[in-house]
């Protein structure tokens, strides 16, 4: 009892650790990103994002392809998914793990508080547990309303057991200040996915 009430604290110590320090999951510790999401599923995703055949589409922080491959699947043959994400070794293991749809795919190393990509340049984009990882969401959230075409869509995926979690209220105060408003929420508090468009 005593040693399972050490682990808790130290799990608590942990998590309020980097609550405080955002940065993202590393690659050593992958199997995070790689376990099941039962409260934001890949068929939850598609329905809100709702990726169409020939669309040009942004994800940032794929991780090891939890959610890329269904979407790439949805953009059909001509359609683009660029996957951006701060580690290399992440974006590698993605490509990797696509086998023959990493055709309809670009990747980009880099920090998504300065997108390297002109204006308007997507359909859509989404971020999925990866929002709280970044030191300055605002300017990310900025950087991804000036990447999106007129009338594109913005989804924004968390969890509430991710101890970088960005609850509704905090997800819809940070991107009214990045000139995003919310459109449709669609789960609860403890995992959600938010569609958002430019205001």
């Amino acid at each position: 009892m005593r040693a399972a009430a050490v682990l808790l604290a130290a799990g608590l110590a942990a998590a309020l650790w980097w609550r405080r320090h955002p940065s993202a999951c590393p690659y050593g510790q992958r199997f995070w990103v790689e376990a099941p999401h039962p409260l934001i599923t890949r068929d939850r995703l598609l329905r809100v994002l709702d990726p169409r055949p020939g669309e040009r589409v942004l994800e940032v922080g794929p991780g090891t392809g939890y959610y890329t491959l269904p979407v790439a699947e949805r953009l059909g043959p001509d359609g683009r998914l660029e996957l951006f994400d701060l580690q290399q070794e992440m974006l590698d293991h993605t490509l990797r793990r696509a086998g023959p749809l990493a055709a309809r795919m670009h990747a980009t190393q880099g920090d998504a508080r300065s997108l390297p990509y002109p204006d308007a340049s997507f359909d859509a984009a989404y971020l999925v547990t990866v929002l709280g990882e970044i030191p300055d969401q605002e300017a990310a959230l900025r950087e991804l309303r000036r990447v999106l075409k007129p009338g594109g869509r913005l989804v924004v995926g968390e969890l509430a057991l991710d101890p970088h979690v960005v609850l509704p209220a905090a997800l819809e105060r940070r991107a009214a200040a990045a000139g995003l408003a919310l459109e449709r929420r669609d789960g609860t508090a403890l995992g959600y996915f938010g569609r958002l468009r430019p205001a």
